[in-house]
């Protein structure tokens, strides 16, 4: 199963650093892949949840690109991925139970149903599914997805 960091969080949220490159790389390097939310404003770039907080290049994406689920945070981004030529998996949603992302996986909203091709996102947020938490760490049983995103993923075993 693959581990996916929201915003690049590995140990728990941490809005100061969130989808910020410097803590998507480290997130990367510690052998996870990461959403981030992406905007694309005066044919730029950005990473950031509710604003355009951190400029990045399309290199940076495409050396990137392996491991990042990208979350259109606009249209503008979405349009853009859609007509440039690199398989980037990315998807658009707002309160929506399900996405499908670009490369045909499943994005859930936390406590839907889910497949082997669904991406079950926060599960620490419900409590109906089948996990439990230690101190030291996040136990998933049960689960047959393709991946879990997560605040945790460094503690999910």
């Amino acid at each position: 199963m693959k581990l996916i960091a929201h915003r690049g969080n590995i140990n728990g949220p941490n809005p100061s650093q969130e989808n910020n490159p410097n803590y998507i790389d480290q997130a990367i390097q510690s052998g996870f892949d990461v959403e981030i939310d992406l905007r694309y404003v005066n044919k730029e770039f950005y990473l950031g949840h509710d604003d355009s907080q951190y400029q990045v290049s399309i290199e940076w994406l495409v050396e990137k690109n392996n491991f990042l689920w990208i979350h259109c945070k606009d249209f503008n981004s979405l349009e853009i991925l859609s007509n440039i030529s690199v398989d980037f998996n990315y998807f658009w949603h707002e309160r929506d139970k399900y996405a499908l992302t670009s490369q045909g996986y499943i994005w859930s909203y936390p406590g839907q149903q889910y497949s082997s091709k669904t991406v079950v996102v926060m599960p620490e947020k419900n409590d109906s599914l089948k996990f439990y938490s230690t101190e030291e760490n996040m136990h998933m049983s049960n689960y047959e997805c393709f991946a879990i995103c997560s605040d945790f993923v460094n503690k999910i075993k």
